[in-house]
């Protein structure tokens, strides 16, 4: 499945360069062309003949050799994948900040192909905020994050941040080649986040909202092939590059930016958590603390999903969320039928199962037949793959 790949492999300076020994081995055996590009500070860890002799190719590490120079516009451009494995801590940082300086950093800001990383380092280092955030960077710059693995770390202490295995790092390559994009010729509409309502110019009225949902769902209709478009409330997630991201703050602004997209879209998955209620008068001014009691007159926003479930068109398919705290699946099903939807996803909000925040979730989908599938609890990254799939597998983007 990996005959005739050109894979370009980048290791940085880690023990577990140990392990791209063992990748470049099975990827040779697998039928792929591969180049290796390594850091000064790999060379510590793996020796370049070693690497050298298992690739067939000499193993480049600097840019400048004597009188010649490594070619890394060529070299990004030559492969269909640049895998980096072991991605060090350092170098993660210099590749969400764009710092170019050795032949490894410049091959991957010269690269045109896919880029996939397989991280490495000890736990304190894996669970601190900027590696998190430089994680995050490189995924909405498109590259791809091979989990690790929790076990034995060089320091000796036991937890997270060991690099995958080799043979599982090869499934992975082998997965990511041979996915088919069933949805390639789809466009999908996306909202997500909660809306902000101004009370004054400093204050408004907003819900818990983290978008992480709605950001995860866009991110694997994107991975299926789909022509995204995702409109935003305020958080403070990023989104792969090549999705088109619509920031808006107010429920009026989501409803314009939902009706001047909709007629394009194929699918559409209101994510977002919409205010309900807005202040029918917004002060111009900040609004001073004189009064003991202070009451404040709201006024009904523009109920979006309704709208659109008015105007669906047949080839169009509508999915909208719920969050509900008692009689959950009946209020559900409620408006799976009065909002004219082709699905509806239940998210029930409770003490074991807080929903806005978290990483984490669990969803019930309901047809419009009235047919329920349960899925989680488990990671929001995960139940937006299950939604995607489902709709593939029930046939919810084909036209009717």
């Amino acid at each position: 499945m990996l005959t005739g790949k050109k894979i370009l492999i980048g290791i940085s300076g880690s023990i577990a360069a140990y392990k791209s020994i063992l990748i470049i081995r099975l990827l040779i055996k697998a039928g792929a062309e591969v180049k290796v590009v390594m850091t000064p500070a790999a060379k510590d860890f793996v020796s370049p003949l070693v690497l050298s002799t298992l690739s067939k190719n000499d193993v480049l590490c600097e840019l400048t050799n004597n009188d010649s120079w490594a070619n890394h516009v060529a070299l990004g451009r030559w492969a269909d994948v640049m895998l980096l494995a072991p991605l060090s801590c350092n170098s993660l940082a210099k590749m969400a900040n764009g710092i170019c300086d050795n032949l490894l950093m410049a091959v991957y800001l010269s690269a045109t192909c896919p880029v996939i990383v397989a991280p490495a380092m000890d736990e304190d280092m894996w669970h601190h905020p900027s590696t998190k955030n430089n994680l995050n960077r490189i995924q909405s710059f498109g590259n791809t994050i091979i989990p690790v693995e929790s076990g034995e770390l060089a320091s000796g202490l036991f937890g997270e941040g060991r690099m995958a295995e080799p043979e599982f790092i090869i499934s992975f390559l082998e997965k990511d080649f041979n996915t088919p994009k069933l949805l390639s010729n789809k466009k999908v509409l996306v909202t997500a986040g909660p809306t902000y309502e101004a009370i004054d110019p400093v204050r408004y009225i907003g819900n818990y909202s983290s978008g992480k949902m709605g950001y995860a769902i866009a991110e694997s209709f994107y991975n299926c092939g789909a022509d995204v478009t995702l409109i935003s409330g305020p958080t403070n997630l990023s989104i792969h590059q090549n999705i088109k991201k619509i920031n808006i703050t107010s429920s009026e602004e989501m409803l314009h930016q939902v009706m001047l997209q909709q007629q394009q879209a194929d699918i559409i998955i209101m994510c977002a958590a919409v205010a309900d209620y807005k202040p029918s008068i917004v002060a111009s001014n900040k609004i001073k603390k004189n009064n003991t009691n202070w009451s404040l007159d709201l006024e009904k926003t523009t109920d979006i999903l309704f709208e659109l479930g008015k105007i669906k068109a047949t080839h169009q398919t509508l999915i909208g969320f719920a969050l509900e705290t008692n009689n959950e699946l009946d209020n559900a099903k409620e408006k799976l039928k009065n909002k004219n939807l082709d699905a509806i996803i239940l998210n029930k909000f409770n003490q074991n199962n807080p929903v806005f925040g978290s990483d984490e979730n669990e969803i019930t989908i309901i047809e419009s037949s009235n047919a329920t599938h349960r899925f989680g609890p488990k990671t929001k990254k995960a139940l937006a793959q299950d939604i995607v799939q489902f709709i593939i597998s029930n046939k919810l983007h084909e036209e009717v």
